[in-house]
């Protein structure tokens, strides 16, 4: 951890309202949620040098990878956080976020687990919270019942999707992959995809509240 200390927000809590000090010259700032051992993380900071990304992880071994791989790149729009996404909202200002990127989370298949996806809509309303009214999750997944639930959570929140695909890699590879995502591709898995622009919304129900094994991290999803 101590090599990549220019690259880790030790008290995100700290740092609402101000991130943006962190890179000034940067004109956009994203979140990217369960971010893994880092190959999108940094293949999409060093594609958008006027994005400020900060990458939420729970496991500490696979942020250390990631880290790694940003200190070899000397990356400097991309910061590093241990904090469950379900806290959001004491990292960041109202209105505070461009965008979000969720990749490959947890579908928790069973529908009494339901409120513990990442795209249900007690997440969302936070997530609406601290973005920019207009601000936008891009979403990727490739778990086809999680997709579908997600498009009817959208739309009962109101909130326009634009983009959507079943099949993102059916022509071929489109945009930066995760490693996970460029595995599932190889076994010609099909991979869903979206962007979604929210607008601020009170909560209506609770989201669900993270526990302290390492909720929605990589390693659950299987990149650790």
């Amino acid at each position: 951890m101590e090599r990549c200390a220019d690259w880790w927000v030790r008290e995100p809590e700290g740092m609402p309202g101000r991130w943006r000090d962190l890179a000034p010259s940067c004109k956009t700032l994203w979140v990217e949620v369960g971010c893994g051992k880092g190959r999108f993380t940094v293949e999409t900071a060093a594609a958008n040098p006027d994005m400020l990304l900060i990458a939420m992880e729970r496991v500490p071994d696979a942020m250390v990878v990631a880290m790694e791989k940003a200190r070899e790149l000397d990356l400097r729009n991309v910061f590093f956080v241990d904090i469950d996404v379900a806290r959001i909202e004491d990292c960041f200002a109202p209105g505070e976020l461009d965008g979000m990127y969720i990749n490959f989370c947890d579908p928790w298949p069973r529908k009494k687990n339901a409120k513990r996806r990442l795209t249900h809509r007690g997440f969302l309303e936070k997530y609406s919270r601290v973005l920019t009214p207009g601000g936008q999750i891009h979403f990727k997944t490739d778990n086809a019942p999680l997709f579908q639930f997600s498009l009817e959570e959208f739309q009962a929140l109101g909130f326009p999707v634009q983009a959507v695909t079943w099949n993102l890699h059916e022509n071929g590879p489109v945009g930066i992959m995760t490693d996970y995502e460029e595995k599932f591709y190889t076994l010609g898995t099909p991979i869903h995809r979206c962007e979604v622009t929210l607008h601020p919304i009170e909560a209506t129900e609770p989201a669900y509240e993270k526990s302290e094994d390492g909720e929605n991290s990589a390693e659950e999803r299987g990149e650790a």
